[in-house]
């Protein structure tokens, strides 16, 4: 199971003091449930998923995690520019315990690379790095999968498969899902939580939940 309570973040102001993101958020997710994050922009949802993926830190409040819980999928900036693709692969491997080969064999097969694999990723186009991080993200295998909005990286057979690995051959696994796509969000979510102005509510009627958000 995931916890999340009284989860609060604060950022510097440049007026003084602080400003609150997000206040007593509360929530839990079973094994296996799908959950969708909604709100406007600002409204604190990539501030979130950072915090559940443990990329920064909360301010106040808990995060209990008893199933392991994936990175952002895709995380802009979570690859090393100066070490090659190849690199890269290795050091999540080494993280994770997961043989290199395995894991190199996975991202070669998704992402479609080739030769570029050897080269210092700051040499890729957006694109390409794109393709990267989104196949190291499934490369490891996680309980719980953080996902901040579709990835739009490579071209439609990209996309395809991104969406057959994270939907479909993953349909067991819990998901936390930030999007905009009302359909996407009914098709694959049973509850929503609605974030507005750093509060936030969850819904078990998802039809009410999102028109909620669409009249914030």
């Amino acid at each position: 199971m995931l916890r999340v309570e009284d989860l609060c973040k604060d950022y510097p102001s440049k007026q003084g003091g602080h400003h609150r993101v997000l206040d007593r958020i509360s929530f839990s997710l079973e094994p296996g449930e799908k959950l969708a994050v909604l709100g406007r922009n600002g409204a604190g949802k990539s501030t979130l998923i950072r915090l559940i993926g443990g990329i920064e830190l909360h301010s106040a409040g808990t995060i209990e995690r008893s199933m392991s819980v994936s990175w952002p999928v895709g995380l802009v900036g979570g690859l090393h520019g100066v070490l090659t693709g190849n690199d890269n692969i290795r050091f999540i491997a080494r993280v994770y315990g997961k043989p290199f080969q395995e894991l190199r064999d996975y991202v070669e097969d998704f992402a479609q690379l080739g030769k570029f694999l050897s080269e210092p990723v700051k040499t890729y186009s957006t694109g390409m790095a794109g393709r990267l991080n989104f196949a190291l993200s499934l490369a490891v295998d996680f309980d719980c999968y953080l996902i901040d909005e579709v990835i739009a990286a490579g071209d439609h057979r990209f996309q395809r498969r991104s969406h057959e690995e994270l939907f479909e051959k993953r349909a067991n696994r819990a998901l936390i899902l930030v999007s905009h796509i009302p359909e996407l969000v009914k098709s694959y979510c049973s509850r929503a939580l609605v974030l507005h102005r750093g509060r936030g509510k969850v819904f078990d009627d998802l039809d009410l939940a999102l028109d909620i958000y669409a009249a914030l």
